[in-house]
Protein backbone atom coordinates (compact mmCIF):
# COMPACT_ATOMS: atom_id res chain seq x y z
CA UNK A 1 0.00 0.00 0.00
CA UNK A 2 1.28 3.51 -0.57
CA UNK A 3 2.01 6.12 1.38
CA UNK A 4 2.08 9.91 1.15
CA UNK A 5 4.54 12.02 2.98
CA UNK A 6 6.33 15.56 2.93
CA UNK A 7 9.55 15.11 2.29
CA UNK A 8 12.88 16.82 1.12
CA UNK A 9 13.81 15.18 -2.04
CA UNK A 10 17.05 13.82 -0.41
CA UNK A 11 14.79 11.99 1.99
CA UNK A 12 12.62 10.96 -0.26
CA UNK A 13 15.27 8.73 -1.96
CA UNK A 14 16.62 7.94 1.02
CA UNK A 15 13.28 5.63 2.01
CA UNK A 16 12.59 5.39 -1.68
CA UNK A 17 15.32 2.73 -1.47
CA UNK A 18 15.00 1.27 1.81
CA UNK A 19 11.35 0.16 0.10
CA UNK A 20 12.89 -0.77 -2.59
CA UNK A 21 14.56 -3.84 -1.52
CA UNK A 22 18.27 -1.79 -0.68
CA UNK A 23 20.97 -3.78 0.73
CA UNK A 24 23.98 -1.27 1.29
CA UNK A 25 24.27 2.37 1.28
CA UNK A 26 27.74 3.60 1.44
CA UNK A 27 28.62 7.41 1.39
CA UNK A 28 30.33 10.34 2.83
CA UNK A 29 28.96 13.16 4.10
CA UNK A 30 28.76 16.96 1.45
CA UNK A 31 26.55 19.35 0.62
CA UNK A 32 23.94 19.62 -0.36
CA UNK A 33 23.30 16.10 -0.41
CA UNK A 34 24.17 14.67 3.09
CA UNK A 35 20.76 14.29 4.06
CA UNK A 36 20.39 11.33 2.55
CA UNK A 37 22.65 9.12 4.70
CA UNK A 38 21.48 10.78 7.81
CA UNK A 39 18.05 10.31 6.88
CA UNK A 40 19.40 6.43 6.61
CA UNK A 41 21.10 6.34 9.88
CA UNK A 42 18.66 7.64 11.28
CA UNK A 43 15.65 5.31 10.66
CA UNK A 44 18.60 2.43 11.69
CA UNK A 45 18.10 0.58 8.12
CA UNK A 46 19.75 -2.62 9.81
CA UNK A 47 16.49 -2.86 12.84
CA UNK A 48 13.99 -2.17 9.55
CA UNK A 49 14.89 -4.07 7.27
CA UNK A 50 18.74 -5.77 7.42
CA UNK A 51 20.16 -2.71 4.98
CA UNK A 52 23.80 -1.61 5.62
CA UNK A 53 24.19 1.85 5.92
CA UNK A 54 27.48 2.60 6.44
CA UNK A 55 29.82 6.10 6.90
CA UNK A 56 33.22 5.24 4.82
CA UNK A 57 36.05 6.87 5.37
CA UNK A 58 35.90 8.97 1.88
CA UNK A 59 34.32 8.86 -1.17
CA UNK A 60 36.89 6.67 -3.25
CA UNK A 61 36.42 3.92 -0.35
CA UNK A 62 32.69 4.16 -0.12
CA UNK A 63 32.47 3.78 -4.04
CA UNK A 64 34.50 0.80 -3.83
CA UNK A 65 32.87 -0.26 -0.95
CA UNK A 66 29.60 -0.14 -3.20
CA UNK A 67 31.52 -2.14 -6.10
CA UNK A 68 32.47 -4.81 -3.70
CA UNK A 69 28.62 -5.13 -2.85
CA UNK A 70 27.62 -5.22 -6.74
CA UNK A 71 29.72 -7.80 -7.00
CA UNK A 72 27.80 -10.00 -4.50
CA UNK A 73 24.76 -9.52 -6.03
CA UNK A 74 23.57 -6.95 -4.04
CA UNK A 75 21.40 -4.04 -4.06
CA UNK A 76 23.86 -1.12 -2.94
CA UNK A 77 24.18 2.31 -3.88
CA UNK A 78 26.16 5.60 -3.09
CA UNK A 79 25.54 9.11 -3.26
CA UNK A 80 27.22 12.27 -3.29
CA UNK A 81 27.61 15.83 -4.73
CA UNK A 82 30.17 16.87 -7.35
CA UNK A 83 33.48 17.05 -6.13
CA UNK A 84 32.64 13.68 -4.50
CA UNK A 85 30.99 12.39 -7.59
CA UNK A 86 34.74 13.24 -9.30
CA UNK A 87 36.37 11.09 -6.24
CA UNK A 88 34.08 8.29 -7.52
CA UNK A 89 34.88 8.25 -10.79
CA UNK A 90 37.68 5.55 -11.13
CA UNK A 91 35.29 3.44 -9.09
CA UNK A 92 32.46 4.12 -11.43
CA UNK A 93 34.92 3.08 -14.20
CA UNK A 94 35.95 -0.28 -12.69
CA UNK A 95 31.82 -0.93 -12.22
CA UNK A 96 30.75 -0.05 -15.14
CA UNK A 97 33.68 -1.90 -17.19
CA UNK A 98 32.87 -4.95 -14.53
CA UNK A 99 29.07 -5.02 -15.91
CA UNK A 100 27.53 -4.44 -12.41
CA UNK A 101 24.36 -2.96 -11.35
CA UNK A 102 24.19 0.06 -8.85
CA UNK A 103 22.59 3.31 -8.16
CA UNK A 104 24.72 6.71 -7.73
CA UNK A 105 22.95 9.70 -6.75
CA UNK A 106 24.42 12.97 -7.50
CA UNK A 107 22.99 16.13 -6.02
CA UNK A 108 24.81 18.71 -8.30
CA UNK A 109 26.24 21.70 -6.90
CA UNK A 110 27.93 24.77 -8.54
CA UNK A 111 31.56 24.28 -9.67
CA UNK A 112 34.12 23.98 -11.13
CA UNK A 113 36.13 23.28 -7.62
CA UNK A 114 34.75 22.85 -4.24
CA UNK A 115 32.52 25.85 -6.37
CA UNK A 116 29.45 26.64 -4.10
CA UNK A 117 26.86 24.88 -2.45
CA UNK A 118 23.91 25.97 -4.26
CA UNK A 119 22.35 24.28 -6.84
CA UNK A 120 23.50 23.70 -10.45
CA UNK A 121 23.55 21.23 -13.70
CA UNK A 122 27.37 21.35 -14.79
CA UNK A 123 27.93 17.79 -14.21
CA UNK A 124 26.14 16.74 -17.16
CA UNK A 125 29.29 16.20 -19.28
CA UNK A 126 30.52 14.12 -16.21
CA UNK A 127 27.28 12.17 -15.93
CA UNK A 128 26.48 11.50 -19.57
CA UNK A 129 29.94 11.15 -21.30
CA UNK A 130 31.74 9.03 -19.06
CA UNK A 131 33.62 11.08 -16.66
CA UNK A 132 36.30 8.10 -15.91
CA UNK A 133 38.16 6.69 -18.24
CA UNK A 134 37.30 4.24 -20.95
CA UNK A 135 34.68 3.61 -23.16
CA UNK A 136 31.66 3.31 -20.81
CA UNK A 137 28.38 4.58 -20.41
CA UNK A 138 26.08 5.21 -17.45
CA UNK A 139 22.56 5.11 -17.52
CA UNK A 140 21.41 8.90 -16.60
CA UNK A 141 17.64 9.59 -14.81
CA UNK A 142 16.84 13.41 -14.16
CA UNK A 143 14.80 14.04 -11.87
CA UNK A 144 12.16 17.21 -11.64
CA UNK A 145 10.46 17.10 -8.66
CA UNK A 146 10.51 14.97 -5.28
CA UNK A 147 8.20 12.41 -6.76
CA UNK A 148 10.47 11.44 -9.14
CA UNK A 149 14.01 11.72 -6.68
CA UNK A 150 11.38 8.55 -5.18
CA UNK A 151 10.50 7.31 -7.80
CA UNK A 152 13.78 6.93 -9.96
CA UNK A 153 15.41 4.88 -6.35
CA UNK A 154 13.54 2.04 -7.44
CA UNK A 155 13.66 2.60 -11.30
CA UNK A 156 17.42 3.05 -10.52
CA UNK A 157 17.87 -0.81 -9.26
CA UNK A 158 15.64 -2.01 -11.88
CA UNK A 159 17.41 -0.34 -14.77
CA UNK A 160 20.89 -1.35 -13.02
CA UNK A 161 20.13 -5.33 -12.55
CA UNK A 162 18.64 -5.53 -16.15
CA UNK A 163 21.53 -4.38 -17.85
CA UNK A 164 23.63 -4.75 -15.36
CA UNK A 165 25.11 -1.48 -15.18
CA UNK A 166 25.38 1.67 -12.78
CA UNK A 167 22.78 4.21 -12.88
CA UNK A 168 22.96 7.69 -12.05
CA UNK A 169 19.94 9.68 -10.76
CA UNK A 170 21.67 13.25 -12.03
CA UNK A 171 19.73 15.48 -9.58
CA UNK A 172 20.77 19.25 -7.89
CA UNK A 173 20.36 21.28 -5.10
CA UNK A 174 17.29 23.04 -5.39
CA UNK A 175 15.65 19.37 -5.63
CA UNK A 176 17.50 17.72 -3.29
CA UNK A 177 16.43 20.54 -0.61
CA UNK A 178 12.80 21.33 -1.66
CA UNK A 179 10.07 19.55 0.23
CA UNK A 180 6.75 18.48 -1.59
CA UNK A 181 4.53 15.93 -1.36
CA UNK A 182 5.77 12.46 -2.60
CA UNK A 183 3.61 8.88 -3.00
CA UNK A 184 5.87 5.98 -1.43
CA UNK A 185 5.63 2.26 -3.12
CA UNK A 186 5.08 -0.37 -0.51
CA UNK A 187 8.22 -2.10 0.95
CA UNK A 188 9.50 -4.55 -0.92
CA UNK A 189 11.85 -7.30 1.10
CA UNK A 190 15.30 -7.95 0.56
CA UNK A 191 16.25 -10.13 -1.59
CA UNK A 192 17.27 -13.75 0.21
CA UNK A 193 20.99 -15.06 -0.72
CA UNK A 194 18.81 -18.28 -2.37
CA UNK A 195 17.03 -15.72 -4.46
CA UNK A 196 20.45 -13.26 -5.24
CA UNK A 197 22.01 -16.99 -6.51
CA UNK A 198 19.00 -17.76 -8.63
CA UNK A 199 18.85 -14.21 -9.90
CA UNK A 200 22.10 -13.66 -10.60
CA UNK A 201 24.32 -16.13 -11.80
CA UNK A 202 27.26 -13.75 -12.26
CA UNK A 203 27.47 -13.14 -9.16
CA UNK A 204 30.63 -13.99 -6.44
CA UNK A 205 28.59 -16.17 -4.21
CA UNK A 206 30.99 -18.93 -3.65
CA UNK A 207 31.46 -22.08 -5.12
CA UNK A 208 29.22 -24.54 -4.80
CA UNK A 209 27.91 -28.43 -6.12
CA UNK A 210 25.97 -26.84 -8.58
CA UNK A 211 27.83 -23.47 -8.97
CA UNK A 212 31.54 -22.46 -9.85
CA UNK A 213 33.17 -19.79 -8.32
CA UNK A 214 32.61 -16.35 -10.25
CA UNK A 215 35.34 -13.93 -10.82
CA UNK A 216 34.63 -10.14 -10.74
CA UNK A 217 37.46 -7.77 -13.10
CA UNK A 218 37.65 -5.34 -15.22
CA UNK A 219 40.96 -5.89 -16.10
CA UNK A 220 42.31 -8.02 -19.18
CA UNK A 221 45.78 -7.73 -19.82
CA UNK A 222 45.43 -9.45 -24.13
CA UNK A 223 43.89 -6.63 -26.35
CA UNK A 224 41.80 -8.95 -28.48
CA UNK A 225 39.54 -9.66 -25.57
CA UNK A 226 39.43 -6.36 -23.84
CA UNK A 227 38.27 -5.34 -27.35
CA UNK A 228 35.69 -7.61 -27.72
CA UNK A 229 34.56 -7.36 -24.31
CA UNK A 230 34.40 -3.10 -25.18
CA UNK A 231 32.32 -4.68 -28.42
CA UNK A 232 29.91 -6.12 -26.27
CA UNK A 233 29.53 -3.06 -24.00
CA UNK A 234 28.97 -0.68 -27.16
CA UNK A 235 26.24 -3.63 -28.08
CA UNK A 236 24.51 -3.42 -24.63
CA UNK A 237 24.66 0.50 -24.47
CA UNK A 238 22.79 0.60 -28.11
CA UNK A 239 19.93 -1.99 -26.94
CA UNK A 240 19.69 0.75 -24.15
CA UNK A 241 19.17 3.62 -26.31
CA UNK A 242 16.78 1.87 -28.11
CA UNK A 243 14.71 0.75 -25.11
CA UNK A 244 15.38 3.01 -22.33
CA UNK A 245 14.47 6.39 -23.83
CA UNK A 246 12.43 8.56 -21.35
CA UNK A 247 10.88 12.03 -22.01
CA UNK A 248 8.19 14.43 -21.53
CA UNK A 249 6.82 17.27 -23.70
CA UNK A 250 4.59 20.05 -22.35
CA UNK A 251 2.49 22.61 -24.60
CA UNK A 252 4.23 21.47 -27.75
CA UNK A 253 1.24 20.53 -29.76
CA UNK A 254 0.64 24.36 -31.62
CA UNK A 255 4.02 25.62 -30.17
CA UNK A 256 6.06 27.90 -32.61
CA UNK A 257 9.25 27.59 -30.41
CA UNK A 258 10.47 25.27 -27.80
CA UNK A 259 12.52 25.13 -24.90
CA UNK A 260 14.64 21.80 -23.77
CA UNK A 261 15.59 21.57 -20.54
CA UNK A 262 16.18 19.00 -17.54
CA UNK A 263 15.60 19.10 -14.13
CA UNK A 264 14.98 22.16 -11.95
CA UNK A 265 15.56 24.06 -15.03
CA UNK A 266 12.45 22.59 -16.65
CA UNK A 267 10.11 23.41 -13.52
CA UNK A 268 11.32 27.15 -13.85
CA UNK A 269 11.13 26.46 -18.01
CA UNK A 270 7.07 25.40 -17.16
CA UNK A 271 6.44 29.20 -15.83
CA UNK A 272 8.31 30.50 -18.30
CA UNK A 273 5.61 28.94 -20.83
CA UNK A 274 3.04 31.18 -18.84
CA UNK A 275 4.59 34.33 -18.64
CA UNK A 276 5.02 33.85 -22.83
CA UNK A 277 1.44 33.02 -23.55
CA UNK A 278 0.58 36.35 -21.98
CA UNK A 279 2.78 38.10 -24.73
CA UNK A 280 1.30 36.09 -27.67
CA UNK A 281 4.40 33.22 -27.60
CA UNK A 282 3.63 29.76 -28.08
CA UNK A 283 5.99 27.92 -26.61
CA UNK A 284 6.52 24.48 -25.31
CA UNK A 285 8.74 22.25 -23.49
CA UNK A 286 10.68 18.83 -24.30
CA UNK A 287 11.90 17.61 -20.83
CA UNK A 288 14.68 14.46 -21.23
CA UNK A 289 14.07 12.34 -18.25
CA UNK A 290 17.18 10.20 -19.30
CA UNK A 291 19.99 12.29 -20.41
CA UNK A 292 21.98 8.78 -21.54
CA UNK A 293 20.14 7.48 -23.77
CA UNK A 294 19.23 10.99 -24.87
CA UNK A 295 15.52 11.28 -26.70
CA UNK A 296 17.45 12.36 -29.95
CA UNK A 297 15.04 11.13 -32.27
CA UNK A 298 12.06 13.04 -30.42
CA UNK A 299 14.54 16.09 -30.77
CA UNK A 300 14.73 16.13 -34.11
CA UNK A 301 10.72 15.87 -34.89
CA UNK A 302 10.64 18.90 -32.91
CA UNK A 303 12.35 20.62 -35.53
CA UNK A 304 9.51 19.66 -37.97
CA UNK A 305 7.17 21.93 -36.06
CA UNK A 306 8.89 24.61 -34.25
CA UNK A 307 11.09 27.52 -35.84
CA UNK A 308 14.02 27.96 -33.03
CA UNK A 309 14.84 25.96 -29.46
CA UNK A 310 16.25 27.45 -26.51
CA UNK A 311 18.07 25.18 -24.42
CA UNK A 312 18.08 26.25 -20.48
CA UNK A 313 20.48 24.83 -18.07
CA UNK A 314 21.99 26.05 -15.26
CA UNK A 315 25.69 26.01 -16.73
CA UNK A 316 27.80 26.93 -19.08
CA UNK A 317 26.09 25.28 -21.95
CA UNK A 318 26.28 21.28 -21.64
CA UNK A 319 23.00 19.67 -22.92
CA UNK A 320 23.28 21.72 -26.11
CA UNK A 321 25.47 20.47 -27.47
CA UNK A 322 23.26 16.96 -27.83
CA UNK A 323 20.27 18.87 -28.84
CA UNK A 324 22.22 20.25 -31.73
CA UNK A 325 23.73 16.78 -32.86
CA UNK A 326 19.75 15.83 -32.64
CA UNK A 327 18.47 19.01 -34.82
CA UNK A 328 21.86 18.62 -37.27
CA UNK A 329 20.83 22.29 -38.01
CA UNK A 330 17.50 22.51 -39.15
CA UNK A 331 16.44 25.38 -36.46
CA UNK A 332 17.87 27.65 -34.86
CA UNK A 333 19.56 26.24 -31.39
CA UNK A 334 20.56 28.50 -28.47
CA UNK A 335 21.30 28.21 -24.86
CA UNK A 336 20.86 30.31 -21.97
CA UNK A 337 22.11 29.19 -18.64
CA UNK A 338 23.50 31.07 -15.43
CA UNK A 339 26.33 29.57 -13.17
CA UNK A 340 27.58 29.41 -10.06
CA UNK A 341 25.20 28.08 -8.28
CA UNK A 342 22.43 31.09 -9.28
CA UNK A 343 18.81 29.93 -10.40
CA UNK A 344 17.80 31.62 -13.81
CA UNK A 345 14.07 33.18 -13.50
CA UNK A 346 11.33 32.22 -15.37
CA UNK A 347 11.72 36.17 -16.51
CA UNK A 348 14.72 35.64 -17.92
CA UNK A 349 14.18 32.65 -19.55
CA UNK A 350 11.40 34.45 -22.01
CA UNK A 351 13.94 37.76 -22.36
CA UNK A 352 16.44 35.15 -23.26
CA UNK A 353 13.77 33.58 -25.71
CA UNK A 354 12.69 37.06 -27.56
CA UNK A 355 16.55 38.16 -27.60
CA UNK A 356 17.84 35.02 -28.62
CA UNK A 357 15.71 32.95 -31.04
CA UNK A 358 13.07 35.25 -31.99
CA UNK A 359 14.49 38.22 -32.12
CA UNK A 360 17.90 36.55 -33.20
Amino acid sequence: MKELKLMKGNEAFAEAAIRAGADGYFGYPITPQSEVMEYLMAEKTHERTGMITLQAESEVAAINMVYGGASCGKKVLTSSSSPGISLKQEGISYIAGSELPCVILNVVRGGPGLGTIQPSQSDYFQATKGGGHGDYRMIVLAPSSVQEMADFAGLGFELAFKYRNPVMVLSDGAIGQMMEKVELDAQKPRLTEEEIIKNTPWATTGKTKDRERNIITSLDLESSKMERHNILLQEKYAKIEEAEVRYEKIGCEDADYAFIAFGTSARICQKAIELAAEQGIKVGLMRPITLFPFPKKAVAQMTEKVKGILVVEMNAGQMIEDVQLATQGRVKVEHFGRMGGIIPSPIEVVEALKQKIIGG
